[in-house]
């Protein structure tokens, strides 16, 4: 897992396809749908995923990071790869690897395993979340069935680019001849730079809310609460009223894209019956997004790491989690944006508690976070080296209806949801075992 610099000319494909064409190339041996993007790449996969998988079809499902246990980057129908599987796959690429005197980066490997695996067990297909960027990614070497975009923003600006549309170009660098490609109206400038690369690539490019029919509204029912419902129309699919299945207005977009994505997969030859899709759909669930992983205290854990996710997240909170006061504990990587993330916190947070991942060694020093956010804001904040001590601090400043927010990287995400599955099951009263 060594770090790999923006200059170490690290991001490009011959490694990875030499490295797949040593193993047979399992990437050529399964169809495919390719989802890029800067925020809701994990939403939408998992709602493709979990919508095939009521279809009756064997699903494997790509994502990256981790929380806690590397085996979740590679599931089948929900089930991790098993121990004793990923053991024997790693051992299979590092040999590849070695005989063919390639020294692929910790996530060329892991990719690598994913596509051995996918296609050792013949899945139907296989939705792959692209880790970074689009163009050299390294799961870039799949020619799809279908590709998506989720939003684009600023982020990992020091590899991809500093403006939005040097950062969308390197997204639509998923586009491949022939395959059509799925995305959400966006900005001006993004708009023009997808049509622009799809027309370049030989790509049909279908705006979901354009050229495809499609709506949303906000709305809350005593069974369901506050939610949002979708409607999606094409010449094969009638889609109205479905439940988003995860909180968040944002998430109608990424709704939307899912459920073209199905309707694409229909020209495809896959059997969709719509009451499937939507039972499908309403079952979708993703780990360490907008998760609340303990009720006495109300935590609540999610991986937004850039400002907008981390936008979306106060809002959302406020939205769905009900509560008098806020108390967040807050850690990010320290090449992020630090400013507008902090901005972002601000909308949000009573009271911030600033700390790091202890298995980051990107992440930010908590007492320079505490320190600008000291310049923007004057709600109360601390700093503290560990995460441990992160909630020490909050669970003495909250009552019962309040909320600890964990948020600003999946590495602390993670390193929470351990520590707090740890102390449950190592205490008998559950709302003890934090303090």
């Amino acid at each position: 897992m060594r770090n790999v610099r923006p200059d170490d000319n690290a991001f490009k494909l011959d490694r990875m396809r030499k490295l797949l064409g040593a193993l047979g190339n399992p990437h050529q041996q399964i169809k495919t749908v390719h989802v890029a993007g800067t925020v809701g790449k994990g939403s939408t996969v998992a709602m493709i995923a979990t919508m095939l998988d009521s279809c009756g079809y064997t699903v494997g499902q790509y994502t990256s990071p981790h929380l806690i246990d590397v085996r979740e980057r590679i599931s089948i129908n929900g089930q991790q790869v098993s121990k004793p599987r990923f053991t024997e796959l790693v051992k299979e690429v590092a040999q590849a690897a070695a005989d063919n005197r390639i020294d692929p980066t910790f996530f060329e490997a892991i990719t690598a395993v994913g596509m051995c695996h996918f296609a050792e067990e013949a899945v139907d297909v296989a939705v792959i979340e692209v880790g970074l960027g689009g163009r050299l990614d390294s799961t870039n070497v799949i020619t799809p069935m279908v590709s998506v975009i989720t939003a684009i923003d600023l982020d990992h600006t020091r590899i991809l680019g500093n403006t939005i549309a040097a950062i969308a170009k390197e997204k639509a660098g998923i586009f491949k001849r022939g395959v059509p490609a799925l995305f959400f109206a966006q900005s001006p400038e993004v708009d023009r730079v997808l049509q622009e690369a799809a027309g370049a690539a030989g790509t049909e490019l279908r705006i979901v809310n354009k050229d495809i029919e499609f709506s949303s509204r906000f709305c809350s029912t005593p069974e369901l609460g506050p939610h949002t419902r979708v409607c999606l129309y094409t010449k094969t699919t009638r889609l109205e009223h479905l439940p988003v299945p995860l909180p968040g207005e944002h998430q109608a977009a990424n709704c939307g894209l899912a459920l073209a994505v199905m309707d694409v997969l229909k020209g495809c030859g896959f059997q969709c019956p719509e009451d499937k899709v939507a039972t499908g759909l309403a079952r979708t669930k993703v780990p360490g997004r907008m998760d609340l992983i303990l009720e006495r205290p109300r935590i609540l854990v999610d991986g937004a790491h850039n400002p907008i996710s981390v936008g979306s997240l106060m809002r959302c909170a406020g939205a769905h989690v009900p509560y008098d006061s806020m108390v967040c504990i807050f850690g990010c990587c320290q090449d992020k944006d630090l400013g507008a993330m902090l901005d972002k916190v601000n909308l949000g947070a009573d009271k911030v508690v600033f700390t790091r991942a202890s298995s980051n060694p990107r992440a930010a020093d908590p007492f320079e976070l505490q320190r600008l956010f000291a310049e923007r804001s004057g709600k109360m904040s601390q700093a503290v080296r560990t995460l441990p001590e992160a909630l020490e601090i909050a669970l003495r400043a909250v009552s019962r209806d309040d909320l600890i927010c964990i948020t600003g990287s999946f590495y602390l995400v993670g390193e929470a949801m351990q520590y707090v599955a740890d102390r449950r099951a190592a205490a008998l009263d559950p709302a003890e075992s934090v303090r």
